[in-house]
């Protein structure tokens, strides 16, 4: 894992909705829904390490959609790092509650989702983002990817560029 210090250096990649293709440093659509590790009105990044994990986080429910596969050189940091039991544990949190697979449904009812406090306390102790084991369909003990959730990708200490040498993204 490309994580130094608590820093992430190295390519991360995002399967887009095409609606949000032109504009893949947004962060809108999360705000916008929320998810696992926002709550609404909190711009965040859902990144993987590897283009076939972020395909599959970005087609979860149903077949595959549309999807523009985005890639990014990032220089990030802090990250958190939740393969770290007693690091979870030091922030209220379990690899249980991190796994609640009715997280989207206790969203959709207005409960509290305990993945958004946490993120929301990650937040407020200056993490940029975390790193976190991905749960999508398709993936397994053997062959688990990974993601990093961005809350902040811009600004001190964080550098995100899109890789688009042909300007590509401008053109759809």
């Amino acid at each position: 894992m490309l994580l130094n210090n608590g820093r992430y250096t190295g390519r991360l990649y995002r399967a887009l909705n095409p609606v949000y293709a032109r504009e893949p440093l947004s962060g809108h659509g999360a705000a916008l829904h929320g998810g696992r590790f926002n709550a609404k009105g909190t711009p965040a990044l859902y990144t993987a390490l590897d283009p076939a994990t972020a395909l599959r986080e970005a087609n979860q429910a149903g077949s595959l959609q549309p999807t523009v596969l985005v890639s990014y050189n990032a220089d990030l940091g802090p990250i958190f790092d939740t393969r770290d039991p007693d690091k979870l544990c030091q922030h209220g949190m379990s690899d249980t509650a991190l796994t609640d697979p009715g997280w989207r449904r206790k969203m959709l009812e207005g409960d509290i989702i305990p993945t958004q406090d946490f993120a929301g306390g990650l937040i407020a102790d200056g993490f940029a983002g975390l790193l976190i084991r991905s749960y999508a369909r398709g993936t397994s003990e053997t062959e688990m990817g990974f993601n990093i959730v961005l809350w902040q990708w811009s600004g001190a200490g964080c550098v995100l560029e899109v890789v688009d040498d042909e300007n590509r993204l401008s053109r759809m």
